[in-house]
């Protein structure tokens, strides 16, 4: 009798997607615990990240196409609906959780749990989701497109007015480092897009790591200057549980009013799944280099409840989308429609 020496490894179930960067921002996180950056160190991470971040925005104005952008615009009810999701209802909600200070969350929690409310739309996963679940593709592109667009001017102005002088909050010198370390890069990428652009699109996949390297950076630079100052010594179990069931609430609130609201605007199935992906998620890419310019040495704490949301908003809209390609189709004219694949 032959005795059996492989056995079948079980692997997590199609709905429940393991994200590896979120596993890599996980990992940086337990690095920046053992290894923080001190001293000189510190200051070279710190310089490192905050070219990083003017990197990263170049890249994001020299991709964004001008045209493909004023195209969109023919669908303008629809991006208004996520653009209010996004920056009117996501902000409402986040000034709601005031009242669980201090009961369930720390003045540091709250400010970063509202950060989260103010910052942009995800492409990636907005597209890649409302493929799976048969919705209006172009105009997910077209919405997650607008919405970091627009991110860039209100997050920061959002954050200026809301967030006022907390958490490291925001001061004239945090409009000078945003206009220097953001829109200019950005609208250096714009303007020389008609140069760049087609090396960038050639070499989309090899600066895709340069993406994910730099926002790595961000947050090892921003959690070992939490782990210095131990401000890690003021989050408790308890309180992590209080901010995991508060995200919990708030994404369920948001993929009910942006599903059942545009039902009620007059929607029909396929843009209301893209209204309930593009309206009810918020961009780890775009907000971590947010955050580290905004918070400064208190990004640590301001990036934790960005972080969870992001994961839980994947493994949730995972199920939502895969169930949702289940539903009858009314008609044969979305099986014309070709599945795209999520942006890099």
């Amino acid at each position: 009798m032959t005795r059996r020496t492989s056995r079948r490894i079980p692997k997590p179930p199609s709905w429940l997607p393991v994200d590896p960067y979120v596993l890599a921002l996980v990992g940086t996180v337990v690095l920046a615990a053992l290894l923080p950056a001190s001293g000189t160190g510190a200051e070279v991470a710190g310089g490192a990240s905050t070219g990083a971040v003017a990197l990263l925005f170049f890249l994001y104005g020299a991709r964004l196409s001008t045209a493909e952008a004023l195209d969109g615009l023919k669908h303008w009810r629809l991006h208004l609906t996520v653009l209010a999701c996004t920056f009117v209802v996501f902000p409402l909600l986040g000034l709601a959780s005031h009242g669980l200070v201090p009961y369930l969350l720390t003045p540091q929690l709250q400010a970063g749990f509202l950060f989260l409310c103010l910052v942009p739309s995800t492409i990636q996963s907005s597209i890649a989701f409302t493929s799976i679940a048969r919705g209006n593709v172009p105009a997910a592109i077209c919405a997650g497109s607008f919405s970091s667009l627009a991110g860039i001017v209100l997050t920061p102005l959002l954050a200026a007015v809301l967030l006022g002088g907390g958490a490291g909050g925001f001061s004239a010198d945090s409009l000078v480092k945003i206009v220097l370390q953001l829109l200019v890069p950005f609208l250096a990428g714009q303007l020389l897009r008609r140069w760049v652009g087609g090396f960038i699109g050639r070499h989309r996949k090899a600066l895709g790591y340069v993406d994910r390297g730099s926002i790595l950076l961000v947050v090892y630079t921003a959690f070992s200057e939490g782990v210095v100052a131990g401000v890690w010594h003021q989050v408790t179990p308890l309180r992590l549980g209080a901010l995991l069931a508060a995200e919990a609430v708030l994404l369920t609130l948001m993929l009910a009013l942006s599903w059942y609201g545009a039902k009620r605007l007059g929607f029909g199935r396929e843009d209301r799944i893209t209204i309930q992906f593009a309206g009810s998620k918020k961009s780890l890419a775009a907000g971590l280099p947010m955050a580290s310019v905004l918070f400064g040495a208190h990004a640590s704490l301001a990036v934790l409840p960005l972080m969870l949301f992001h994961q839980m908003q994947l493994m949730v809209c995972a199920v939502i989308a895969e169930r949702r390609s289940r539903d009858p189709q009314p008609s044969a004219a979305a099986a014309g429609r070709a599945p795209a694949r999520a942006l890099g």
